[in-house]
């Protein structure tokens, strides 16, 4: 004779739509996505991290806010992997060249995927003492003229 066995009415997230394991696609999919990229480590990083991102702060209330970044790609060690929020994690990937704008943290997580990538340096025009001598935009040809007849 068969136990009766308890089936899910809902996922933990709260959806009422039942994919696989009694998790919904999207909780389904994390999981499995955590044993494959993530070494089961991806919600070990995400609690470490406060759901948050390490550079900026935003805040991940949503599943896939916050992204689990491998600072060394395709190695899933703990003190490798960092969350990121979609902006800064773009920035890493995308960015061609980097600014010295950037915040510490972003500038070397930056560095570590492009160590052959350019940087450019941000000049600051703010401070007075960068600011040299004011000189005319154009000089008057009938400036030296007039000083001779003088």
């Amino acid at each position: 004779m068969k136990t009766p066995r308890q089936t899910a009415m809902h996922c933990p997230c709260g959806r009422a739509k039942i994919l696989a394991l009694g998790l919904c696609s999207t909780c389904y999919t994390l999981k499995r996505q955590d044993a494959e990229h993530f070494g089961g480590l991806r919600e070990v990083v995400l609690e470490r991290d406060g759901y948050r991102c390490r550079v900026c702060d935003a805040s991940g209330r949503g599943k896939r806010e916050i992204i689990v970044h491998h600072r060394v790609p395709g190695k899933s060690v703990l003190n490798l992997m960092i969350a990121l929020c979609p902006a800064c994690h773009a920035k890493i990937h995308r960015t061609k060249a980097a600014l010295s704008v950037m915040p510490p943290l972003l500038l070397k997580l930056w560095r570590e995927q492009n160590p052959d990538g350019q940087e450019q340096i941000a000049l600051d025009f703010s401070r007075p003492q960068l600011i040299g001598k004011k000189m005319p935009l154009f000089l008057d040809p009938m400036d030296g003229l007039r000083r001779q007849f003088r």
